[in-house]
């Protein structure tokens, strides 16, 4: 391995793990906080804001690393035709599914706060942010497959 792709690779799972600890942090410590109405909106809502920037971050980041991991290590035989192609392909969809509930997320979490609601928008974003955790959780296993099969 090049000294670019494994800096490439060392981006893409920090920022990875980033985006998953993110998501975990918030639905295990900050989302019941919110839910018992022990904070205000004001620091939620930064907190919230700084979900968003991190999820939106590795999004792209971690398209942009695994667009050139993929590009240099695949074919589209073995990415459509391997069981380890069929991971990296799992994965890209699992990504954009954990970015759309994270949105949702935060878009509910938001509007309530800046309505200096707290408990309403933490019911309203839990289910969003239960599915985003598991989603979380099954692409670090993804992950760990994928590495797995080297």
């Amino acid at each position: 391995m090049s000294v670019v792709n494994a800096a490439i690779f060392g981006v893409h799972l920090i920022f990875a793990a980033l985006w998953a600890g993110t998501v975990l942090f918030m639905t295990y410590a900050v989302l019941p906080t919110a839910m018992n109405g022990d904070s205000s909106p004001g620091p939620l809502s930064a907190i919230t804001g700084k979900l968003q920037t991190v999820s939106r971050a590795s999004a792209t980041l971690l398209f942009l690393t695994g667009g050139h991991l993929a590009a240099t290590r695949y074919t589209a035989e073995s990415l459509t035709g391997t069981g380890r192609g069929h991971l990296v392909i799992t994965m890209i969809v699992l990504w954009f599914i954990l970015a759309g509930l994270v949105e949702v997320a935060a878009s509910k979490l938001s509007d309530g706060f800046d309505q200096q609601k707290v408990r309403e928008p933490a019911r309203n974003a839990r289910p969003f942010l239960l599915g985003a955790s598991l989603v979380s959780i099954l692409l670090l296993l993804d992950a760990g497959a994928i590495l797995g099969l080297y």
